[in-house]
């Protein structure tokens, strides 16, 4: 396999980082993007270095048979559908998060995959983060025990400050605050203790004069599959910097970010304090998105997963349909 050529899909905030990741590595490269703004895109492409062609047609830049894999920033409404597209014609895909905005689109992905298997990289990115390959191989290490509570917090104020603000805020494209952001405290609390079996949750607005469609607000309560229990909070409109909270409660330790109490030190009278980089930014050129494509390039060349394919995230995608159901009808949703 020789320099795997790239095509991603968008020039936003997150694509920039993306073509950043793929443009520094020497075997690979940006063949093409494709943006409904070509000047933009020509002088998004100027700015970072890159040379690489411009369309606004997907299926031709997708169907040429240089291409290896697909990077889809395009807006999550849209995701479905050109995801199925790639597959079809055999390209690998690197899928930005949430990867549907309904069932329906998630099944349409997934019977694709079936049928035609390529390789995946979802865009959990956090899963690609310091902090967190730090307590996964603690956990994995039995150093805290079966996690039986699991509490994870995703707070940021996304406003107009924010590109995306102007179409995460409506319902069409945002969907809910889960879907538009907190599905990564989703993920990440299955991650760390596992499969959860039920879901109940509720949500609430801010502020009287807020421009979002959906409740920015949510918290939901889980039934862990390991007899445990989870709470997930989601804040897409809060007076606070951004905070990704991480507290982990096991039977035999415990983890509070990067501060580990562990019966493998039992002389330890207090946390100990890992040295590491958090996941304390909103910033996404502070997100480990070459680490993320570094993986996938060496998933491509070896034959191996991803730290999050598709068959993975799509777990974590139903949990967050679910708590949008559970909101919705007052009910609890089992898994």
């Amino acid at each position: 396999m020789g320099k795997l050529r790239f095509v991603v899909v968008g020039t936003g905030w997150v694509a920039g980082e993306y073509l950043k990741a793929i443009a520094e590595r020497a075997d690979a490269e940006v063949a093409a993007v494709v943006s409904q703004n070509i000047e933009f895109a020509k002088s998004r492409l100027v700015q970072l270095g890159i040379q690489a062609d411009v369309t606004n047609n997907y299926e031709q830049a997708i169907q040429a048979s240089d291409v290896d894999a697909v990077v889809l920033c395009s807006t999550p409404d849209l995701r479905p559908e050109q995801a199925v597209l790639a597959a079809q014609y055999g390209k690998h895909l690197v899928l930005e998060k949430p990867l549907a905005m309904d069932r329906a689109g998630l099944y349409a992905m997934s019977e694709a995959f079936e049928k035609h298997p390529v390789r995946t990289a979802v865009s959990f990115v956090l899963r690609w983060n310091p902090s967190f390959t730090n307590t996964k191989a603690l956990i994995d290490d039995d150093a805290i025990g079966r996690v039986y509570m699991a509490q994870i917090d995703y707070w940021h104020h996304v406003g107009p400050q924010y590109g995306q603000y102007r179409w995460s805020k409506t319902k069409a494209r945002g969907g809910s605050s889960m879907l538009s952001a907190g599905c990564h405290a989703i993920d990440a609390l299955r991650y760390f203790a596992g499969e959860i079996s039920e879901v109940t949750a509720y949500s609430c607005s801010t502020w009287a004069d807020s421009e979002y469609e959906f409740d920015p607000n949510a918290i939901a309560i889980f039934k862990l599959k390991n007899g445990g229990i989870g709470k997930v909070s989601s804040s897409l409109e809060c007076k606070t910097p951004y905070r990704f909270n991480v507290h982990l409660l096991g039977e035999k330790g415990a983890i509070m970010n990067n501060q580990l109490f562990t019966h493998k030190l039992p002389g330890q009278t207090e946390y100990a304090v890992i040295p590491t980089i958090l996941p304390d930014s909103g910033d996404v050129s502070h997100h480990p998105f070459v680490e993320e494509i570094d993986d996938f390039i060496q998933a491509l060349r070896n034959g191996t997963p991803t730290r999050c394919e598709f068959r993975d995230a799509y777990k974590t995608m139903e949990a967050s349909f679910a708590v949008d159901e559970s909101i919705a009808t007052g009910k609890s949703i089992s898994l």
